[in-house]
């Protein structure tokens, strides 16, 4: 019996599936970067100067690069840059960092300092097609643009991948700033490349990163899906995007149950006023200003027309079932419930890294 570990926020479950009900996994072969092409291409970073390094996710890759600079810092016999942090992860980010480093709240309201170098490893969206530092500006100092994102949305659907009109609000906003940012692009082996620069230029990793994650596949019934990473499933609004990029190879009826621990909740206000009976699919739609989230909530209604979406979380029962989902208190029961109700014999597709994996 084949044993699968799959990423459940900060640890991994086992997943005991038999062989003959086992797909066989999407694999692929981008080549890492090595270290040292790694610390040669950060050689364009002026460390001489004070600078502030501000954390739009936490990933492994991030942490690398994080390394590599503090590295370069003692090397040269300067101060490391300080790093700002979203408070959720902040006791997370200091226990992998040196305890000399100065690591606060990132609470700052505008973007006015040039000193800041923001840095994230690039995801898929379903509503600006990949997830930048340009996406996640805007998501947090450019709220009154995201209406407008909404309503330049390529329909009901989640185009995860694509470049859309939505994108160019994300790339309007941050124009006008004089920041910088390092873009990271990786997979489950590492790194696969990174631009510095301005947020609106490193955004052309994007087309790297759809080739290096894509695969074209039959459409099959079955999916077991992980997002490969806990900055992906802190909350379930971050693991959602996970769904999107694999619900059109799923047939008609088919079942997804996706692991998402989200210790952090919801992540979402649309979500929470959703479930609280506060909001609707048809106000959504007409929307007239800007809930955070309601994307996500539309996508999920939409795609939960065609297949059935099974979710392994810490979420509250009721919180799950509101959300139309099947909810499942561990990976085994999930794949007890697919025997049972699909057959001993159902083939079951594992997506191991679901939040860098497009299937098509």
């Amino acid at each position: 019996m084949p044993e699968i570990w799959l990423n459940y926020g900060n640890n991994d479950v086992v997943l005991d599936i038999l062989a003959e009900n086992l797909e066989a996994k999407p694999v692929f072969d981008n080549k890492p970067m090595t270290e040292s092409l790694i610390s040669e291409k950060l050689e364009s970073i002026d460390l001489s100067k004070p600078i502030e390094i501000a954390l739009l996710n936490y990933t492994d890759s991030v942490q690398t690069i994080l390394r590599k600079i503090f590295e370069k810092c003692e090397n040269k016999s300067i101060s490391k840059p300080k790093l700002l942090v979203d408070k959720r992860i902040l006791p997370l980010v200091k226990s992998q960092n040196p305890e000399d480093l100065s690591i606060i709240e990132f609470g700052q309201d505008e973007l006015t300092d040039s000193d800041l170098i923001f840095v994230s490893e690039m995801e898929f969206d379903g509503l600006f097609g990949f997830e930048t530092n340009s996406t996640r500006l805007t998501k947090h100092f450019g709220k009154s643009k995201m209406l407008e994102a909404f309503k330049k949305r390529n329909g009901d659907n989640p185009n995860p991948g694509q470049i859309v009109p939505s994108i160019q609000v994300a790339n309007n906003f941050v124009d006008s700033f004089e920041i910088s940012s390092i873009e990271i692009v990786s997979n489950l082996n590492g790194i696969i490349d990174f631009s510095i620069g301005h947020p609106k230029s490193t955004m052309s990793l994007s087309n790297l990163f759809s080739k290096s994650c894509s695969q074209n596949l039959e459409a099959q019934k079955t999916f077991i899906l992980s997002t490969g990473k806990y900055a992906s499933n802190q909350t379930l609004s971050r693991s959602l995007p996970s769904l999107w990029n694999c619900y059109s190879v799923v047939k008609n009826q088919g079942l997804v149950i996706l692991l998402s621990e989200c210790l952090n909740g919801l992540g979402s206000e649309a979500l929470q006023q959703f479930i609280d009976g506060r909001l609707g699919i048809e106000k959504i739609k007409n929307a007239s200003q800007y809930i955070d989230g309601m994307e996500n909530l539309l996508y999920l209604n939409e795609i939960q027309k065609k297949i059935q979406i099974g979710l392994v979380s810490i979420l509250p029962e009721t919180y799950v079932k509101k959300l139309n989902m099947i909810p499942f208190d561990g990976v085994k029961k999930g794949m007890d419930y697919i025997l049972k109700n699909q057959g001993i014999r159902q083939k079951v597709k594992i997506i191991d890294d679901g939040a860098r994996t497009i299937l098509t």
